[in-house]
């Protein structure tokens, strides 16, 4: 039986106070780009790849932000981002036993970025700063302080030393660890407990959850007792260090926004710091009032206002700096798909927080949804202990699409989860499919019309406004007083599973006015009458209809696609010691110029599109001396270059896509040592193939001879042998890719001894062509042609 209803309101206008009428903030459809343990087989430690082959597809569907995991080096390629170790990594150094982080290297980064941007398309980085994970080198040594107050949690893995351009990965023995001098080093007065803060797990800010939990307080400062790189640190090391580090982000990265990660648990007068200063104190890069900031905060909406309001105000402030995620929403929204057709819809307009400046209504996410899953990707079952927000709704559940329409007909900037928007749950091949295929990546038709509906028909320009509310039918207007036009469209949402529901409502549309259903629910449009009132039918959720719960009304004659224009990105880059890495399998950028030397220093690459502007701005620290800045094609050819004394320019139309790589030298060999700014404006294709021979893309140990690795017979029918030699004992992964770097096989996966070893490859399967076997040591990758011919 349906509970009784009770009349909560008879209309909910939002006119005043929160209301988001043409605010520009809200209202953008942001895309979780990823799941929680996101992989691809096509795509190992390389989901920007992923994404960049992704972005035209999600451009057609009308995403404006996608939502990226987190760029910054973790332990190793088998985290998914949350187990943040050195913040100044963004897969460009040598450390924890790789370069590349699991979505990728530095250069696939900032290339996925620039064509999300060709696409139109924002994108929103996650931010981890209340915790951090797996202090020491690749082993864990030299990441112990044996200090008791260090030793009370975590045993006392605080020591947190950075390779750099100076000091790279020599060895991964204590002494080399510890000696490492790369940017924002951490001791164990940074975290909970320290001699200023002597407690933990006391609340939120200070509880041990998934590494040494970071304090922010002004007191948390001090030196290792044991690291022999052991600068002195001042008051507030850990805010300001936050701060500076989110600005060099932003410029490094052309970051467009922010999700911040875990928000319950560091002060929020540290992230109105951080934020503050990323919107108003990054030069350039700015992001002015309307950055896009949401805070990952679990709890009901007076939880999540009155968190919402504590950042507002922290150190004397006075903007809404950042809203939430809409849990309390969602909470409901959960326990409508749970309640299989008792829940009383017309509750639901009250169950949004308050505060909705920023909010951001949600049915799912990586926190909320935590399937088990076969060797295909299958749905088996759910990791219910680790789901948070009252858990998963399942997609396949016949009301998802209702509380779809719900999340995107409320006040906010609603967020799409990737396997609510793309199957990937029965399809057998979560880890296999192309992004680019529509057949091994089917879209969900009702999420992807919605967005259509909220995109075409402009949703967030109208306020609104409940027009009928019902235990089993919710109807929702985006309605406007003013203007052009009258209203925008009208959302109804029916909770029976098999029976139609209707109502006749007020609209603001006007008298006489035709209105065309975009969901497609019903084939004939209706007209307004002569006071503005209509009746909308609204379908079940059975399936019996085209569209299983929601029916989307507005104006007729709206059509066609998506067609955003084609944006520049602009990054930068600074040359310092600090930063960076010189070792032979990093990316080998960064450094300073060094004095007396006309040496160059690997700024970086883009990835231009034919025909298309690069422009190169170098500021140097000292603005009398004479630099010179060039530009590499990918032949490494020279092909533009320019030497001027203080800040230059350097322009160049590329005449080929493909990347492009900056260098910075001293002019002549009579300047003293100094930093560089280098900030370069490009501009992506819409279209990248990011799949690049593997052979070209990883780089070999210039100190192994090429013999390592090789097999025989070669060429090869049905089996061949591949033999490699070990100069010490080492984890090691023998793997097989196709020429276009596609991984075919992982032969061999572990501990080896020292000498030569011998693995037998089958290929039966195959066709015939050229692949790459591939080995990859804990001191070197090696790769090998090898022929199969039938």
């Amino acid at each position: 039986m349906k509970k009784l209803f009770t009349l909560i309101f008879a209309l909910f206008t939002i006119g005043t106070g929160f209301s988001n009428a043409q605010n520009p903030w809200n209202g953008k459809v942001v895309l979780q780009g990823f799941w929680w343990d996101y992989y691809n087989n096509n795509y190992p430690a390389g989901w920007n790849n992923y994404l960049s082959d992704l972005a035209p597809r999600l451009k057609d569907i009308g995403i404006d932000g996608i939502w990226i995991p987190p760029a910054i080096k973790n332990a190793g390629t088998n985290s998914n981002g949350y187990g943040p170790f050195d913040h100044y990594d963004l897969g460009d150094k040598y450390q924890k036993g790789s370069t590349k982080t699991r979505a990728g290297n530095k250069d696939e980064l900032l290339r996925m970025t620039a064509v999300m941007h060709a696409n139109g398309i924002d994108v929103i980085h996650d931010i981890v700063l209340n915790h951090l994970s797996d202090a020491g080198s690749r082993t864990g040594a030299g990441g112990q302080d044996f200090n008791s107050l260090s030793s009370a949690t975590n045993s006392g893995y605080k020591n947190f030393r950075y390779v750099s351009f100076t000091k790279p990965a020599s060895s991964e023995t204590s002494a080399n660890y510890l000696a490492r001098n790369g940017r924002w080093p951490k001791n164990y007065q940074n975290f909970y407990p320290n001699p200023g803060n002597n407690f933990y797990n006391t609340g939120d800010w200070d509880a041990v959850l998934f590494g040494p939990d970071v304090s922010f307080e002004s007191s948390a400062f001090g030196q290792s007792t044991n690291a022999t790189y052991n600068p002195i640190q001042v008051s507030n090391h850990m805010r300001n260090g936050a701060r500076d580090w989110l600005i060099w982000y932003k410029k490094q990265t052309g970051a467009d926004g922010f999700r911040f990660d875990a928000a319950k648990n560091y002060p929020f007068y540290a992230l109105q710091d951080v934020l503050f200063n990323a919107k108003y104190n990054a030069s350039w890069a700015n992001g002015g009032a309307n950055l896009y900031a949401v805070g990952e905060y679990v709890g009901g909406g007076n939880e999540l206002d009155t968190w919402i309001n504590n950042v507002k105000t922290s150190n004397g402030g006075s903007e809404d700096m950042v809203g939430t995620f809409d849990f309390g929403l969602r909470s409901e929204l959960k326990n409508v798909t749970s309640s299989n057709g008792s829940y009383d819809l017309g509750t639901l307009p009250g169950k949004q927080q308050n505060n909705r400046y920023r909010t951001v209504p949600f049915v799912n996410n990586h926190d909320t949804f935590r399937p088990q899953v076969d060797a295909s990707g299958n749905y088996i079952g759910w990791n219910s202990g680790n789901e948070l927000g009252g858990g998963h709704i399942e997609p396949f559940d016949a009301r998802l699409a209702l509380c779809y329409a719900v999340a995107f007909a409320v006040d906010g900037s609603p967020q799409v989860f990737f396997e609510d928007l793309f199957n990937v749950g029965n399809t057998g091949k979560r880890f296999t499919h192309t992004p680019k295929s529509l057949v091994d990546l089917p879209v969900r038709d009702d999420i992807a019309n919605i967005i259509w509906c909220h995109q075409k028909l402009n949703f967030k320009k109208g306020f609104y406004k409940v027009r009928s509310q019902n235990p089993d039918l919710l109807i929702v207007e985006r309605g406007y007083n003013v203007g052009p036009e009258n209203s925008y469209a009208i959302i109804g949402v029916n909770d029976s599973y098999n029976t139609w529901q209707n109502a006749n409502i007020q609209t603001d549309f006007g008298p006489n006015v035709q209105l065309h259903d975009y969901s497609g629910a019903n084939s004939n449009d209706i007209y307004t009458d002569g006071n503005g009132r209509v009746t909308i039918f609204v379908p079940p959720c059975d399936g019996s209809n085209i569209r299983k719960g929601y029916t989307i009304w507005g104006k007729a004659g709206v059509s066609g696609g998506f067609a955003p224009a084609q944006r520049s990105t602009t990054q930068e880059w600074e040359m310092a010691d600090d930063l960076g890495d010189n070792a032979t399998l990093s990316l080998k950028q960064g450094g300073s110029l060094p004095a007396n030397s006309i040496t160059e220093r690997i700024v970086g690459k883009v990835f231009s599109e034919s025909g298309k502007l690069i422009t190169v701005n170098v500021y140097p620290v000292n603005a009398s001396s004479n630099t010179t800045v060039r530009i590499y094609n990918s032949s490494n050819a020279s092909v533009a270059t320019i030497a001027g004394v203080g800040n230059t320019t350097l322009t160049y139309n590329a005449p080929s896509t493909g990347y492009y790589t900056i260098k910075l030298r001293h002019t002549t060999a009579t300047f003293p040592k100094q930093n560089a700014y280098i900030k370069v404006n490009y501009t992506a294709p819409s279209l990248a193939n990011t799949t690049v021979s593997v052979a070209a893309a990883i780089p070999n140990d210039l100190n192994i001879n090429s013999s390592a690795l090789v097999n025989y017979p070669d060429p090869f029918s049905d089996q061949t042998t591949i033999s490699f030699t070990l100069a010490k004992r080492s984890f090691t992964t023998l793997a097989v890719y196709s020429l276009d770097g596609k991984l075919v096989k992982i032969i061999e996966q572990k501990q080896q001894e020292v000498g030569t070893h011998e693995i037998e490859f089958e290929s039966s399967q195959l066709p015939q062509g050229i692949y790459v076997v591939k080995l990859n040591t804990e001191d070197f990758v090696r790769t090998h042609k090898m022929v199969l011919a039938r």
